[in-house]
C-alpha cells in the first residue's frame, strides 16, 4: 500500500511500507567498507629527530626494524617538512598548507589570526576521517599537539581533539612535550587518565606500544577483515630527554670521540648509501652567531665527559622507537598482514638546539631568557642522573647538528637542517622493490604530500564535505608516481616556508632562504639563493649571482604567503598575546578532595608572575564554606557539628604542585608541617613546626619579590609558623605537573619523600583547598621574553 503523505520517518526508505510486516519488505542501512584488498596504513611520526638519526640515513645507533624496512621499502632522501612540530602534524594529517590549517606556529600560543587559530577548523578534512569515510577502523596514540594549551582541560570544548577528527579511539598526550616517566596528563579517548602514580619500570614508548598493539588484536578479535589505520606519533625525541635503564647501558661510551667526528662518520655512511650525489660537501660545524656549535676538541674533559652522556641518552631513545616499531611489525606478522601494511616513518621537523651551547640538566630552567641574577640554566646534578627519572635533560646543539648531518641550522628554521627529515615508506604487496631499483628517491616531496600519496595507494576517495561545509582543497599532490617509479619526477614543484620570520620558497631545484634578524625587522628579509640540485646541503649562496632569480622567488613567496592565509607575520613577542577570555583561569578557586589532578596549564595560571594564596581547610563538614567559624561549634540545618580539624596522627600531601623538574607541597609527618620547594631540582624544605591539635586552616602565601624571586609565608590557624624567602620563580612551562591535593600525584615533587612514602596520601580530614591568585608582580616585557621562550620549549 502507499505510504501516506502525512506519514514521517520513511524519506529515503527503499523497502515496502505496509501496515504489517506481512505486507513490508525491509532494508538494512550498513556502514561504509573499505575495497577489498585494501592495505592497512600506519604512520610512525616521530617529534624533532633529525636526517642521520637512524641506520638507514647513515646513524651508528641500532635500528633493525628500520633497515629491514628500508631494504624491503623505499628511502626518500628529499623529504621535507615545517620547521616545528603542530605545523608539520597539521599538515600531515590534511595535506593542507600549515597556515590554511590554521596552524602557522605551535598550539602554545593564540594571536588570533586566521592562520594562527591554533585548532583545527570546521572545513579540513583529516586523513583518519577520511579513512573512517572509506571504511577503515582508526586509532591514534601519542602526541596530537593540535589543541591549543588553554584548551587541554576536561572542561574545554573538543572539536580539535583527535576523537573528533576521525579517530575511533585515541590514547596519549594533547602536549608537545612530556615526561616519559611520570606524564603530567593521559588521554584516553577523550578524557583524561585519573592516574595518581605510574607503575614501577613505566615508560611512556613503551605504554603508548601496548595501547597501540591492543587496539589492534581487539580489532583482529572482532573482525578479520577489517582495514585499520593506526597514527603512532612518538613523544620523543623531544626533551626533556630520557631513556630505559637498558637502553642507556647499550650506548654507554659511545660517543667519547664528539659529535665533529660522528657527523664525519654518518656523512661517509650516507654518501656510501647512495643518500646524495658524487660531490656533495657537508660544513664542518654552524658558525653563524647563535647557532655556532663548539669544536669538541676545544672542551675541556669535564665537559666532555658529561656532554656524551647527553647523546647516549638520545641513542637509548632512538633505538626503543626501533624497538616499538619491532613490536608492531611482529603483531603484524602475527596477523599475517605485513605484506599488505604500508608503513611510513618520519620526523616531524629536523633536530633541535633548544638544549644551547651546553645542555642542560634543568630542562625547564634553561628556557627563561632573561638577565636576572644567579638564575641557574643548568643546576649541577650527578652525571649519573642524566638520562633518569630523576632529571629532565637536552644535548647541547652540537649534537643536533650531527642529527642533522649533513645539513645546516635545527628545528624552528627553514633552511635543510630544519625541515628535511627521514622517510621510509615499506608495501611489499604494493610496491614491492625489483632486483634493479635501490629504493631511493632524490625527488623533491613535502609534508602535505602524504595523505593524497596514501589515498591515492589505496585506491580511496576523498569527501568533498564536512560538517556541511565545502572541504578545503590539497595543497598536497600525491607522489604515488615516484614512489611506483624510480625515473619518474616530482610534481610539487613549487613551495613556500614560514616560521616566525624564517622563510623559504622552493622552485624547480632553487631555494630561497632567510633567517630572521631581528634588527631587521619581521618584514625585511636578508635572502640567500642556493641550487640544491648541485648544492643540496645549501652552502653555497648564489643570490649575488643571480639577482633576477632573487627578484622572482621572493615575488613568488609573497604570492604564495597570501595564497596560503601566512600573512600578518608575527614575531616571538606577538606569540605571547592571549585572548581576553583566559581571564578566567586566574580566578580564585577551590578543590574538594577527590578532584583529580588539575591540567598543567590551567594550574599554572593561577600562580604564573603572580601574588597568591592557598588556603587548606582541614575538618568539619564538606558542604560548608572555608573561612574560619566565630565558634568551635556551627550549625548546619538543625544539626550541630562538631569541627576536629587536625587530629594527632594525621599524615600526608596536603598539596602539591609540580614534579621533579619544578614544584612545591606542604604536607604533614611525624605531627609537623613541611613546606618543600623544588626550584628546577634544587630543593628546599622548611619545617613549619608541630600541628597543633585542632587546627582547621593552614595558608601558604608567596609574594613577588625583583629578581623573578618568591616570598612564602605559612600560617596556621592565622598564626605564621615559617617564612620561606627569595625562591626562584616557576615560570615559563613549569610547574609541569597540576595541582593535587591529598597526595603528590605522578611525578614527586620531593623524591626524597617518594621513595620514602610513596604518594604520601593525607590520612586526616582534608576539607578544601583554595586558591587565590593575587597581583602581578613581574614586568610585561619580562613576562612576554618568558612567554615566548615558553612557547619554543613546546615547538
Amino acid at each position: 500500500m502507499p505510504v501516506p503523505a502525512n506519514a514521517r520517518g520513511y524519506e529515503n526508505f527503499t523497502g515496502e511500507i505496509g501496515r504489517t510486516t506481512a505486507d513490508s519488505t525491509p532494508e538494512w542501512i550498513y556502514p561504509p567498507s573499505a575495497p577489498a584488498g585494501a592495505p592497512n596504513i600506519i604512520v610512525v611520526l616521530v617529534d624533532d629527530m633529525g636526517f642521520s638519526d637512524i641506520g638507514p640515513f647513515g646513524s651508528e645507533i641500532e635500528t633493525p626494524t628500520l633497515d629491514r624496512i628500508a631494504a624491503t621499502g623505499l628511502r626518500l632522501t628529499n623529504f621535507h617538512t615545517t620547521p616545528l612540530c603542530s605545523p608539520s602534524r597539521a599538515a600531515l594529517l590534511t595535506g593542507v598548507n600549515s597556515h590554511r590549517a590554521g596552524f602557522g606556529f605551535v598550539a602554545n600560543a593564540d594571536p588570533g589570526y586566521p592562520g594562527l587559530r591554533l585548532e583545527l577548523a570546521d572545513d579540513v578534512l583529516t586523513l583518519p576521517e577520511i579513512l573512517r569515510a572509506n571504511g577503515y577502523a582508526t586509532y591514534a596514540v601519542g602526541k596530537w599537539h593540535l589543541v591549543r594549551d588553554a584548551t587541554l582541560h576536561p572542561a574545554a570544548h573538543r572539536d580539535s581533539w583527535p576523537t573528533q577528527r576521525g579517530f575511533d579511539r585515541y590514547y596519549g598526550s594533547l602536549e608537545g612535550l612530556n615526561s616519559f616517566y611520570h606524564p603530567n596528563q593521559l588521554i584516553s579517548d577523550s578524557s583524561p587518565v585519573d592516574v595518581d602514580e605510574y607503575p614501577e619500570g613505566y615508560y611512556l614508548t613503551d605504554d603508548y606500544t601496548d595501547r597501540a598493539i591492543g587496539y589492534l588484536k581487539e580489532l583482529r578479535a572482532h573482525d578479520a577483515d577489517k582495514p585499520f589505520f593506526l597514527y603512532f606519533a612518538h613523544t620523543a625525541m623531544h626533551g626533556p630527554l630520557q631513556a630505559k635503564p637498558e637502553d642507556l647501558a647499550k650506548y654507554r661510551g659511545r660517543y667519547q670521540e664528539g659529535w665533529d667526528r660522528l657527523r664525519q662518520s654518518r656523512f661517509a655512511a650516507q654518501l656510501a648509501q647512495g643518500l646524495f650525489p658524487e660531490g656533495t660537501q657537508q660544513k664542518p660545524r654552524n658558525t653563524e652567531p647563535g647557532y655556532e656549535a663548539q669544536e669538541w676538541d676545544s672542551l675541556t674533559p669535564e665537559q666532555q665527559s658529561r656532554f656524551d652522556r647527553y647523546m647516549e641518552v638520545y641513542a637509548g631513545m632512538v633505538d626503543s622507537i626501533d624497538q616499538s616499531l619491532g613490536r608492531i611489525v611482529e603483531t603484524l606478522e602475527q596477523f599475517g598482514e605485513l605484506d599488505n601494511t604500508i608503513i611510513v616513518f618520519t620526523s616531524d621537523n629536523g633536530g633541535t638546539a633548544e638544549g644551547g651551547p651546553e645542555g642542560t640538566r634543568t630542562y625547564f630552567a634553561q628556557f627563561a631568557q632573561v638577565d636576572e641574577p644567579d638564575w641557574e640554566r643548568d643546576v649541577p646534578h650527578d652525571d649519573s642522573l642524566i638520562g633518569t627519572a630523576k632529571l629532565g635533560v637536552h644535548y647541547p646543539r652540537g649534537w643536533g647538528q650531527a642529527s642533522n648531518t649533513p645539513f645546516r641550522f635545527y628545528k624552528g628554521q627553514t633552511f635543510a637542517g630544519g625541515v628535511r627529515v627521514p622517510f621510509l615508506l615499506s608495501w611489499p604487496k604494493g610496491l614491492p622493490r625489483t632486483e634493479d631499483d635501490n629504493g631511493i628517491r632524490q625527488e623533491y616531496t613535502y609534508v602535505t604530500d602524504l595523505t593524497p600519496t596514501l589515498l591515492e595507494l589505496a585506491g580511496l576517495n576523498r569527501p568533498s564535505v564536512r560538517n556541511g561545509l565545502p572541504a578545503k582543497d590539497f595543497d598536497g599532490i600525491s607522489a604515488a608516481d615516484v614512489l611506483r617509479d624510480r625515473a619518474a619526477t616530482s610534481r610539487h614543484v613549487e613551495q613556500y616556508s614560514e616560521m616566525t620570520g624564517h622563510r623559504g620558497f622552493y622552485r624547480d631545484g632553487w631555494k630561497l632562504l632567510a633567517l630572521h634578524e631581528p634588527a631587521r625587522g619581521i618584514d625585511n628579509p636578508h635572502w640567500q639563493l642556493f641550487d640544491v640540485r648541485t648544492d643540496p646541503t645549501e652552502l653555497h649562496d648564489v643570490s649575488a649571482q643571480f639577482p633576477e632569480k632573487v627578484a622572482e622567488l621572493s615575488a613568488a613567496w609573497d604570492e604564495a604567503a597570501w595564497h596560503n592565509t601566512v600573512f600578518p607575520l608575527v614575531t616571538r613577542q606577538d606569540l605571547a598575546n592571549r585572548r581576553p577570555e583566559e581571564s578566567r583561569f586566574t580566578e580564585r578557586v577551590s578543590i574538594l578532595p577527590g578532584t583529580p589532578t588539575l591540567e598543567r596549564y590551567r594550574s599554572q595560571r593561577l600562580i604564573a608572575y603572580r601574588d597568591f594564596t592557598i588556603a587548606i581547610s582541614l575538618g568539619g563538614n564538606p558542604g560548608h564554606q572555608s573561612t574560619p567559624p566565630a565558634h568551635p561549634e556551627i550549625r548546619t540545618g538543625d544539626v550541630p557539628t562538631t569541627r576536629r580539624g587536625y587530629r594527632t596522627g594525621d599524615e600526608g600531601v596536603l598539596i602539591a604542585h609540580g614534579d621533579p623538574q619544578g614544584g612545591y607541597l606542604l604536607f604533614v609527618e611525624n605531627g609537623h608541617l613541611i613546606f618543600g620547594y623544588n626550584a628546577y631540582g634544587r630543593y628546599t624544605t622548611i619545617d613549619a613546626g608541630p600541628i597543633p591539635e585542632g587546627s582547621q586552616h593552614i595558608t601558604v602565601s608567596a609574594v613577588v619579590r625583583p629578581h623573578l624571586r618568591w616570598d612564602f609565608t605559612i600560617h596556621i590557624d592565622g598564626v605564621r609558623s615559617a617564612h620561606l624567602p627569595d625562591q626562584i620563580q616557576l615560570v615559563g612551562m613549569a610547574p609541569w605537573t597540576g595541582i593535587s591535593i591529598g597526595l603528590d600525584a605522578r611525578g614527586p615533587v620531593d623524591w626524597d619523600l617518594r621513595e620514602r612514602r610513596g604518594v604520601f596520601r593525607y590520612t586526616g580530614n582534608l576539607r578544601s583547598v583554595t586558591y587565590s591568585p593575587g597581583a602581578i608582580g613581574v614586568p610585561e616585557d619580562t613576562r612576554r621574553a618568558l612567554d615566548s621562550e615558553a612557547e619554543l620549549i613546546a615547538e
